[in-house]
């Protein structure tokens, strides 16, 4: 029974309170349930690149239900993040591998989402090149990119153009040849000087790794030392009256000619007059040439033998010992035996005899001839200076 002057609403207010108060927690967990969440949307381009090439990331097509997405937070899988307020950005993959780059959107109501795209980076092939700072002309050069590698594991293709000063395969440009294919390459040097080439390393997925190199080329010292030496060539024959005889020869290729002395001997004969002979020598490059007909005393007493003699001294100027630079031992002789311009009868040498008479002729008309020719004897001289040739060590 109630009081008097009491309220009888009082216990109804009481219990609407206390039932709002129970609900409020309910209704803000059900309102935070109903925050609006952007939707994250990635795009990229192009997801297959070579190590060190640029991907773009567009994530503008990001969508959220209520509000506005205020930042766009990257993160493209190989450590490196940043965080942009617009959803488009770029990216240099340095590393290869497979990456997942992802982007995180957040709106204006603290809403946010993720989402990723795969990236493959093909990993550009390791080049590895070994080669001889400097290396004497002539030598061969060894150039070694057999410890290149593709990170991937597969075996990478090798060009190498061996001389950028040449264009080996005729199409404008001397720096594209490909002169070899293989991982180690022997180079047969020449000149001294420098040579420049380069290298190519490439995958079957369109990885390439380029790189230049120089080598030097020393050109060589060489101590030259002259020697006088004598080399004689003799040769015996019979000539008819009227007949003719030539042989030829290169003296030169012993050294350098010094003097020559040249002595052609016919056969005794008993009866007087001794035959007739000439003897001639024709150096073409020197141009020059003599002949000397054959003398002797005509007295049989004196039992000599009729006889031609060539000579002639000073052919070139005596050397002394000297230090000269070459590329080749074989060029360096060349130089010093085979110039023509500067050198008197380096060349060939033709040495030729004519019977020019035999006597004595038949007394009567049709009788036997008694002296038709003669046998001979040629021996001719050469004083000649011979290098030897000795390289000296750099």
């Amino acid at each position: 029974m109630l009081a008097a002057g009491a309220n009888k609403s009082q216990p109804i207010v009481l219990i609407f309170v206390l039932v709002i108060g129970s609900m409020s927690g309910c209704l803000s967990d059900l309102v935070g349930e109903e925050l609006p969440e952007p939707k994250a949307d990635i795009e990229a381009w192009p997801t297959e690149i070579q190590q060190g090439e640029l991907v773009t990331f567009d994530a503008r097509s990001s969508s959220t239900m209520e509000g506005i997405i205020i930042s766009y937070e990257w993160d493209f899988g190989d450590g490196s993040t940043t965080e942009t307020i617009v959803g488009l950005t770029s990216h240099k993959y340095d590393a290869w591998g497979v990456f997942e780059a992802k982007v995180t959107v957040s709106n204006d109501r603290g809403g946010m989402d993720t989402t990723s795209v795969e990236i493959v980076v093909n990993g550009a092939p390791e080049l590895n090149l070994v080669i001889p700072e400097q290396v004497k002309a002539g030598d061969i050069a060894v150039l070694d990119a057999s410890a290149s590698y593709d990170p991937e594991g597969e075996r990478p293709s090798f060009e190498w153009d061996l001389d950028w000063s040449e264009d080996s395969d005729g199409d404008g440009d001397p720096r594209n040849d490909v002169d070899s294919t293989a991982a180690r390459v022997e180079l047969q040097t020449t000149n001294s000087g420098e040579l420049t080439g380069g290298l190519t390393l490439s995958d079957t997925k369109g990885g390439e790794s380029s790189t230049s190199w120089n080598l030097e080329i020393l050109t060589r010292i060489f101590l030259i030392e002259w020697t006088e030496r004598s080399f004689e060539y003799q040769w015996q024959d019979y000539l008819e009256e009227g007949a003719m005889w030539s042989e030829s020869l290169v003296p030169g290729e012993e050294g350098l000619l010094l003097s020559v002395y040249a002595i052609l001997e016919l056969d005794r004969d008993l009866i007087e007059p001794q035959d007739n002979f000439t003897l001639m020598v024709d150096v073409a490059q020197a141009m020059w040439s003599e002949s000397a007909k054959t003398t002797s005393s005509g007295n049989i007493t004196d039992n000599e033998s009729a006889k031609a003699i060539l000579e002639r001294d000073e052919l070139n100027p005596s050397r002394n010992s000297s230090e000269i630079s070459s590329d080749t031992e074989e060029e360096l002789i060349s130089l010093l035996l085979n110039s023509s311009a500067i050198q008197f009868g380096q060349d060939e040498w033709v040495w030729s005899i004519t019977a020019d008479q035999a006597d004595p002729d038949p007394l009567i008309e049709n009788l036997p001839d008694p002296d038709t020719g003669n046998e001979w004897t040629l021996t001719v001289t050469y004083v000649i200076l011979v290098p030897t040739i000795t390289e000296i060590a750099q």
